[in-house]
């Protein structure tokens, strides 16, 4: 199988791991990369988010199997664009992307499934804004209602800085807050069979217990000790399920990779949101323990064969995941400073860029690097990731030093 790996982050280099590592996999062709991706398929410059010139490589490559990364290419259609070339796609379509592409759609799929979920407005002016603000006690959860790279979220006790979010987006959904520890369970799809990889617990605020802006996430840890018995079975039989019969009643059929993102609140798992594929750096995590070969198991939800494929297997203990990352994240990251120590098993790579006159390894994102490991329990994992990030040097950058904390020591309490 020859497999098309569209993207360049952390989500990304951690794919390619596991595409390369699948014996079916007998070339891997990213577009377009990074340093870390690089030592394991062959990079093509091309921009992900172009319909036509991806399907042009797929042609041009003879790919079997495109796998789309990010969320922009699949909102701009770009598998719609290679299916239409008759090559399979891991990756919805443009219309269910929409799950992602647009907070207040996924609201509307939610109440027509009925799937559990905040209560939520959309807002486009400044007095539908207030209103809807009066409606709910703080904090204030405003979500920017389209693509925003993970950052588009505020939640605050400060209603100045909810309505000013409000006003610098244009177009938000306003929902109540969701009380209790958050969970995100990756599904693979291929619009009617699905599949849940193991939950995971990301870490969206920058600083060390939950503090600062909220970020594209900081770190991740997998499995979670502390998740109730039949959590898995609870939400693919009241969300996923009853969210792929929705996409198909509508005509537009949800493949690929459906994220679920819950709050396991007093009242039961709820929705907080859609996305449309894996996350960042939740993938890292879940990856590292999938024992199952990867390009097999997308392949199948790429052809409408899932329901064919063999039950995952998984390998014992946990894995966390810890991101370095540039100073001036989340706001403005610095780049260009030289890194040394990423060249470690167990780094992904996820704003990185070699320097061209001497192959240096140079820092070109907010978030750089990730120190990802395996052990035999959830302290094992963390002590060897956060010895990889020790490892790292990287001018002015940070890390949360609390990833997996709380879970090990058992600080987590589910409300009620």
């Amino acid at each position: 199988m020859r497999v098309l790996l569209l993207g360049g982050g952390g989500r990304e280099h951690a794919l390619a791991l596991g595409l390369a590592d699948d014996p079916a996999v007998e070339m891997l062709i990213a577009a377009p990369g990074n340093p870390g991706i690089a030592a394991v398929a062959e990079l093509r410059a091309v921009d992900p988010a172009d319909p036509a010139a991806v399907a042009g490589l797929a042609v041009e490559v003879g790919a079997d199997l495109v796998v789309v990364g990010p969320e922009a290419p699949l909102v701009a259609g770009v598998a719609d664009a290679v299916r239409a070339k008759g090559i399979a796609v891991f990756g919805p379509s443009a219309e269910a992307a929409r799950l992602e592409g647009s907070k207040t759609f996924a609201k509307q799929v939610m109440a027509a499934a009925g799937v559990p979920t905040a209560r939520a407005y959309t807002c486009a002016d400044g007095a539908s804004v207030a209103a809807a603000l009066d409606e709910f006690d703080p904090p204030y959860v405003v979500k920017n209602d389209g693509l925003a790279a993970g950052k588009g979220v505020v939640v605050t006790d400060d209603r100045g800085a909810a309505e000013a979010h409000a006003r610098e987006c244009g177009r938000v959904v306003i929902e109540e807050y969701l009380a209790g520890p958050e969970v995100s369970l990756f599904v693979v799809t291929d619009g009617e069979a699905a599949v849940p990889l193991l939950p995971a617990q990301d870490f969206k605020r920058v600083g060390d217990g939950d503090s600062g802006p909220n970020t594209g996430g900081m770190g991740a840890y997998a499995p979670l000790p502390w998740a109730p018995p039949g959590l898995v079975d609870e939400v693919m039989r009241d969300v996923v399920h009853p969210t792929l019969a929705e996409m198909r009643r509508r005509g537009t059929p949800f493949t690929g990779l459906l994220y679920v993102g819950l709050a396991l609140t007093a009242a039961g798992p709820r929705v907080i949101e859609f996305n449309a594929r894996f996350g960042d750096p939740e993938t890292q995590v879940v990856l590292a323990l999938l024992e199952t070969p990867l390009g097999g198991l997308l392949n199948a939800a790429a052809t409408g064969t899932l329901a064919d494929h063999p039950p995952l297997r998984w390998r014992a203990g946990a894995a966390v995941t810890v991101v370095v990352a540039a100073g001036g994240y989340p706001a403005t990251p610095r780049t260009g400073d030289v890194i040394t120590g990423a060249e470690q098993p167990g780094v992904i790579h996820a704003g990185t860029v070699r320097r061209a006159v001497d192959g240096a390894l140079l820092s070109a994102g907010g978030r750089v690097l990730c120190g990802t490991a395996t052990g035999a329990d959830l302290s094992a994992a963390r002590d060897a990731a956060y010895q990889l990030v020790r490892d790292i040097t990287l001018a002015g950058s940070h890390h949360r030093g609390d990833i997996a904390a709380a879970a090990i020591d058992g600080r987590i309490a589910l409300p009620g």
